[in-house]
Protein backbone atom coordinates (compact mmCIF):
# COMPACT_ATOMS: atom_id res chain seq x y z
CA UNK A 1 0.00 0.00 0.00
CA UNK A 2 1.27 3.62 -0.84
CA UNK A 3 0.34 6.53 0.70
CA UNK A 4 0.62 9.70 -0.66
CA UNK A 5 0.53 13.44 0.32
CA UNK A 6 -1.31 16.11 -1.35
CA UNK A 7 -1.14 19.67 -0.67
CA UNK A 8 -3.53 20.65 2.07
CA UNK A 9 -2.52 17.46 3.83
CA UNK A 10 -5.33 15.15 2.02
CA UNK A 11 -4.09 11.69 1.55
CA UNK A 12 -4.83 9.34 -1.28
CA UNK A 13 -4.14 5.88 -0.75
CA UNK A 14 -3.38 3.49 -3.52
CA UNK A 15 -3.34 -0.36 -3.41
CA UNK A 16 -0.25 -2.08 -4.76
CA UNK A 17 -2.04 -5.21 -6.97
CA UNK A 18 0.64 -8.15 -6.90
CA UNK A 19 1.28 -10.42 -9.23
CA UNK A 20 2.46 -13.81 -8.67
CA UNK A 21 1.35 -15.18 -12.42
CA UNK A 22 4.94 -14.44 -13.57
CA UNK A 23 7.03 -15.78 -10.33
CA UNK A 24 9.95 -17.79 -11.75
CA UNK A 25 9.82 -15.62 -14.98
CA UNK A 26 13.21 -14.51 -14.62
CA UNK A 27 14.69 -17.92 -14.20
CA UNK A 28 13.25 -19.09 -17.00
CA UNK A 29 14.30 -16.46 -19.07
CA UNK A 30 17.93 -16.97 -17.89
CA UNK A 31 17.58 -20.69 -19.01
CA UNK A 32 16.58 -20.17 -22.30
CA UNK A 33 19.31 -17.27 -23.01
CA UNK A 34 21.73 -20.03 -21.68
CA UNK A 35 20.02 -22.61 -23.61
CA UNK A 36 20.41 -20.23 -26.88
CA UNK A 37 23.87 -19.73 -26.05
CA UNK A 38 24.37 -23.15 -25.69
CA UNK A 39 22.78 -23.94 -29.20
CA UNK A 40 24.72 -21.01 -30.92
CA UNK A 41 27.72 -21.92 -29.93
CA UNK A 42 27.76 -26.11 -30.30
CA UNK A 43 27.55 -26.89 -26.76
CA UNK A 44 24.47 -28.61 -25.92
CA UNK A 45 20.79 -29.00 -27.15
CA UNK A 46 18.24 -28.24 -24.74
CA UNK A 47 15.05 -26.87 -25.00
CA UNK A 48 12.05 -25.92 -23.60
CA UNK A 49 9.06 -28.26 -24.09
CA UNK A 50 5.79 -27.16 -25.20
CA UNK A 51 2.93 -26.86 -22.57
CA UNK A 52 0.33 -29.69 -23.98
CA UNK A 53 -2.98 -27.89 -24.39
CA UNK A 54 -6.29 -29.58 -25.10
CA UNK A 55 -8.71 -27.70 -27.98
CA UNK A 56 -12.57 -27.67 -27.50
CA UNK A 57 -13.25 -25.16 -29.90
CA UNK A 58 -12.08 -24.03 -33.22
CA UNK A 59 -13.74 -21.38 -35.80
CA UNK A 60 -12.83 -21.90 -39.71
CA UNK A 61 -12.40 -17.56 -40.77
CA UNK A 62 -11.35 -18.28 -44.76
CA UNK A 63 -8.20 -20.66 -44.86
CA UNK A 64 -7.37 -20.11 -41.61
CA UNK A 65 -8.50 -22.25 -38.42
CA UNK A 66 -8.45 -20.14 -34.68
CA UNK A 67 -8.36 -21.39 -31.91
CA UNK A 68 -11.19 -20.05 -29.25
CA UNK A 69 -11.29 -22.57 -26.61
CA UNK A 70 -8.88 -24.49 -25.01
CA UNK A 71 -7.19 -25.23 -21.78
CA UNK A 72 -3.85 -26.45 -20.50
CA UNK A 73 -2.96 -30.23 -19.99
CA UNK A 74 -1.10 -31.27 -16.67
CA UNK A 75 2.22 -31.70 -17.44
CA UNK A 76 3.46 -35.12 -17.30
CA UNK A 77 7.06 -34.71 -17.10
CA UNK A 78 9.93 -31.74 -16.10
CA UNK A 79 10.03 -28.26 -18.39
CA UNK A 80 13.43 -28.73 -20.02
CA UNK A 81 15.05 -31.47 -21.91
CA UNK A 82 17.83 -32.16 -23.74
CA UNK A 83 21.08 -33.68 -24.98
CA UNK A 84 25.22 -32.80 -23.22
CA UNK A 85 28.02 -35.11 -24.46
CA UNK A 86 26.21 -37.76 -25.10
CA UNK A 87 24.08 -36.97 -21.34
CA UNK A 88 20.69 -37.18 -21.87
CA UNK A 89 19.43 -34.37 -19.42
CA UNK A 90 16.03 -33.86 -17.65
CA UNK A 91 15.22 -30.79 -15.63
CA UNK A 92 12.65 -27.97 -14.41
CA UNK A 93 13.34 -24.69 -12.58
CA UNK A 94 11.63 -23.68 -9.32
CA UNK A 95 11.42 -20.33 -8.05
CA UNK A 96 10.37 -19.48 -4.37
CA UNK A 97 10.50 -16.14 -2.51
CA UNK A 98 10.31 -17.88 0.91
CA UNK A 99 13.49 -17.54 2.43
CA UNK A 100 14.04 -20.64 4.80
CA UNK A 101 12.43 -23.38 2.52
CA UNK A 102 11.18 -24.49 -1.15
CA UNK A 103 7.71 -25.49 -0.79
CA UNK A 104 7.29 -29.15 -1.91
CA UNK A 105 3.73 -28.45 -3.60
CA UNK A 106 5.78 -27.08 -5.95
CA UNK A 107 6.86 -30.59 -7.83
CA UNK A 108 4.09 -32.60 -8.38
CA UNK A 109 4.06 -36.39 -7.59
CA UNK A 110 3.74 -37.11 -11.32
CA UNK A 111 7.55 -34.62 -11.54
CA UNK A 112 8.82 -36.83 -8.96
CA UNK A 113 8.19 -39.62 -10.56
CA UNK A 114 9.35 -38.94 -13.85
CA UNK A 115 13.03 -37.90 -12.23
CA UNK A 116 12.99 -41.35 -10.59
CA UNK A 117 12.52 -42.70 -14.32
CA UNK A 118 15.06 -40.98 -15.90
CA UNK A 119 17.43 -41.85 -12.59
CA UNK A 120 16.84 -45.29 -13.41
CA UNK A 121 17.12 -45.09 -16.77
CA UNK A 122 20.72 -43.60 -16.08
CA UNK A 123 19.22 -40.13 -17.63
CA UNK A 124 20.38 -37.00 -15.63
CA UNK A 125 17.44 -35.30 -14.18
CA UNK A 126 17.74 -32.22 -11.52
CA UNK A 127 16.24 -29.02 -10.50
CA UNK A 128 17.63 -25.45 -11.21
CA UNK A 129 16.35 -23.70 -8.34
CA UNK A 130 16.10 -19.92 -7.18
CA UNK A 131 15.91 -19.02 -3.24
CA UNK A 132 16.72 -16.05 -1.36
CA UNK A 133 18.16 -14.53 -4.47
CA UNK A 134 20.82 -17.62 -5.26
CA UNK A 135 20.39 -20.16 -7.75
CA UNK A 136 21.19 -23.88 -6.93
CA UNK A 137 21.54 -27.14 -9.13
CA UNK A 138 19.79 -29.77 -6.77
CA UNK A 139 20.74 -33.21 -8.43
CA UNK A 140 17.58 -35.60 -8.40
CA UNK A 141 19.12 -38.37 -6.35
CA UNK A 142 19.57 -35.71 -3.58
CA UNK A 143 15.33 -34.71 -3.90
CA UNK A 144 14.64 -37.99 -3.88
CA UNK A 145 16.62 -39.28 -0.93
CA UNK A 146 15.19 -35.70 0.88
CA UNK A 147 11.61 -37.08 0.41
CA UNK A 148 12.39 -40.68 0.90
CA UNK A 149 13.94 -39.26 4.39
CA UNK A 150 11.86 -36.45 5.85
CA UNK A 151 8.08 -35.83 6.42
CA UNK A 152 8.29 -31.88 5.82
CA UNK A 153 6.10 -30.36 3.29
CA UNK A 154 9.17 -28.21 2.05
CA UNK A 155 13.05 -28.69 1.44
CA UNK A 156 14.69 -26.42 3.98
CA UNK A 157 17.16 -23.69 2.35
CA UNK A 158 20.06 -25.28 4.39
CA UNK A 159 19.47 -28.49 2.73
CA UNK A 160 19.24 -26.98 -0.51
CA UNK A 161 22.56 -24.86 -0.08
CA UNK A 162 24.14 -28.04 1.81
CA UNK A 163 23.86 -30.63 -0.93
CA UNK A 164 22.80 -27.89 -4.30
CA UNK A 165 25.66 -26.82 -6.84
CA UNK A 166 25.35 -23.10 -6.07
CA UNK A 167 25.32 -21.33 -9.57
CA UNK A 168 27.17 -18.28 -10.15
CA UNK A 169 26.02 -15.68 -12.79
CA UNK A 170 28.08 -13.79 -15.08
CA UNK A 171 28.74 -13.27 -18.21
CA UNK A 172 27.73 -14.87 -21.93
CA UNK A 173 25.83 -16.78 -20.94
CA UNK A 174 24.14 -15.40 -17.00
CA UNK A 175 23.37 -18.81 -15.63
CA UNK A 176 25.84 -21.16 -17.16
CA UNK A 177 24.28 -24.13 -15.30
CA UNK A 178 26.24 -26.82 -18.27
CA UNK A 179 29.35 -25.50 -16.89
CA UNK A 180 27.61 -27.23 -13.40
CA UNK A 181 26.93 -30.34 -15.13
CA UNK A 182 30.08 -30.04 -16.91
CA UNK A 183 32.04 -30.38 -13.60
CA UNK A 184 29.82 -32.85 -11.97
CA UNK A 185 29.77 -35.41 -14.64
CA UNK A 186 34.34 -34.92 -14.39
CA UNK A 187 33.67 -35.25 -10.89
CA UNK A 188 32.25 -39.12 -10.88
CA UNK A 189 29.31 -38.32 -9.74
CA UNK A 190 26.97 -39.44 -11.97
CA UNK A 191 28.15 -42.73 -11.20
CA UNK A 192 26.40 -42.16 -7.92
CA UNK A 193 23.62 -40.48 -9.94
CA UNK A 194 23.14 -43.49 -12.07
CA UNK A 195 23.31 -46.12 -9.09
CA UNK A 196 20.82 -44.47 -7.16
CA UNK A 197 18.25 -46.99 -5.01
CA UNK A 198 14.65 -46.02 -4.12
Amino acid sequence: MINLLYPNNNKKIYQKNINYANRGMKLEALINEANEYYKVNDIAIIYKKPTPITISKINYESDKKILTKGFFKNKSTLDYVGLYKGYYLDFDAKSTTNKTSLPLNNIHNHQIKHIESIIKHGGIAFLIIEINKDIFLLKGTDLLLYIKNNNRKSIPFNYIKEKGLNIKLKYNPTLDYIKIISDYLIGGHYEKEKNYQK
